[in-house]
């Protein structure tokens, strides 16, 4: 077990979740606020998406970014900023014997130093990238990664000396973290993420997810989270496996059956959980020494 884990929450994702909570944070303003509770509540590290304040829909819109993060760093709240630039790499199909053209309603495809833009901008401690191609959730929709993107990608990061929280959703994925590091674009410690129960990656069972632990790379820090109801006991596996955990409304939306959760009450219960276990967390502070993260403000 690790006994000294991290939380990061992750406080509201792109997915068309803003019809399902009515509080999911969708404006710059909201989702800053969402971090910061997050973090008074014990989370180290704020993942941060942003949405279109018009519409709810996720959104890679730099000055949104921009926005989030200065009002984060004006309240004089310590959390490490991890900002996702996972974005940008959408494809959707055209249905049946029709798959092109591509559909316009959610293709969004761009290349690989355009969906870094905002990272070049604000230089975040942490960004995230996907490790890979996989069918995602239902439909026809592709979440499109590359091994050249992903190349592109890590080098640029690695140039920027943000660190990159390598997210992994299936088994593959974590084989292409292993080439990253024997290519040399991944500096020490590699962070890694496991993504777990997200159709149609690796289940979120414990043979599945200790399998995977049992691969990762030697020196390598790794958290690991589960959607939906599995988010609460993942808390637990994470730790138990090694691991540090993740929690928040991109993930799942509910503290209990038919109770809507906040992020700052999704950290709270991780926390119940982790020093219930006998777990200490980890601060801000401890973690960008563990990591080895730069901070550039404050």
């Amino acid at each position: 077990m690790n006994f000294e884990p991290f939380i990061t929450c992750a406080v509201t994702g792109s997915g068309e979740t803003a019809d399902k909570h009515p509080d999911l944070p969708i404006t710059p303003a909201q989702i800053a606020a969402a971090a910061i509770s997050a973090a008074k509540a014990g989370a180290a590290v704020a993942h941060i998406h942003v949405r279109d304040p018009a519409t709810g829909k996720g959104s890679r819109d730099p000055a949104l970014y921009r926005e989030v993060v200065d009002r984060i760093r004006d309240s004089g709240a310590d959390v490490i900023l991890n900002l996702t630039a996972g974005m940008g790499g959408d494809l959707v199909f055209g249905p049946g014997e029709a798959p092109l053209p591509l559909l316009a309603d959610g293709t969004d495809m761009v290349g690989p130093l355009e969906r870094l833009i905002h990272v070049e901008q604000i230089l975040p401690e942490i960004c995230t990238i996907d490790c890979g191609t996989m069918n995602f959730a239902a439909g026809d929709y592709v979440m499109t990664n590359t091994p050249g993107m992903l190349r592109t990608m890590a080098r640029r990061v690695q140039e920027l000396g943000v660190r990159p929280e390598l997210e992994v959703f299936d088994s593959g994925h974590l084989v292409f973290v292993k080439q990253l590091i024997k290519e040399g674009l991944l500096d020490d410690p590699v962070m890694i993420q496991l993504c777990m129960g997200i159709p149609y990656g690796a289940p979120d069972d414990p043979l599945t997810t200790m399998a995977l632990v049992h691969q990762i790379p030697a020196g390598a820090l790794f958290s690991g989270f589960s959607i939906g109801r599995n988010q609460m006991p993942y808390v637990a596996m994470a730790a138990l496996a090694g691991g540090n955990v993740r929690v928040g409304l991109e993930d799942n939306l509910y503290l209990g059956r038919g109770e809507l959760a906040s992020n700052a009450q999704l950290v709270e219960r991780a926390r119940t959980i982790l020093e219930a276990m006998g777990a200490r967390l980890l601060g801000p502070a401890e973690v960008r020494a563990k990591l080895n993260l730069h901070k550039r403000w404050g």
